[in-house]
């Protein structure tokens, strides 16, 4: 089974955090959950966003992350696939260039890349999504169309696979977007 590198920071969504990274583990993955200037063990906050009517999510404070390596001692080289998940922590993490170094590692080598909701932040940061085609959370349609991106504007429960890059615009696309990135890592399901 594939070594999937997680990035992870404070107030990333919860959902997108939690399911595929549980989900992935019990499928035989083994998933590096890690954030820049921590350790395994330490955590990071989460948050949970819903869609409530307004005119955009409303946030409320979600769990305690533990991580489970150190960012710092990770060599994506070593790792099969990245998992990105979306909330505010990509806005943060695309100012950290180890971690867009890390990120273009991926892309570069055509290696899996499954990210979600505002995780689009971090793959524009690259500079690589020139001619792909990226879902991402409506209000980051601006940002992916200007790196030269595609931005694919599907509903709020389905996702869009471009090669080995797989994206989604929300939480409530989870079936859709792990299913889709199980098909890219080569993991078959069985029932």
């Amino acid at each position: 089974m594939s070594r999937i590198l997680m990035l992870c920071g404070d107030f990333m969504e919860d959902y997108e955090a939690m399911v595929p990274f549980q989900a992935l583990q019990a499928l035989g993955h083994t998933v590096l959950a890690v954030a820049p200037d921590k350790r395994a063990g330490d955590w990071v906050a989460t948050a949970i966003h819903d869609f409530e009517g307004h005119q955009t999510y409303t946030e409320k404070p979600g769990h305690r992350f533990i991580l489970n390596a150190a960012f710092e001692q990770i060599d994506p080289a070593t790792c099969d696939a990245l998992l990105v998940p979306g909330g505010r922590a990509p806005e943060y993490l695309r100012m950290n260039s180890r971690v867009v170094d890390v990120v273009r590692h991926f892309l570069l080598n055509d290696k899996p890349v499954a990210a979600i909701c505002h995780g689009a932040q971090l793959l524009v940061a690259t500079g690589l999504l020139k001619g792909r085609r990226v879902s991402a959370y409506p209000a980051c349609q601006t940002e992916v169309e200007l790196a030269g991106a595609e931005y694919m504007g599907v509903a709020i429960d389905a996702a869009v696979t471009d090669g080995r890059l797989v994206t989604a615009p929300a939480w409530p696309a989870h079936p859709a977007w792990i299913a889709q990135f199980l098909e890219v890592l080569g993991t078959r399901v069985q029932t």
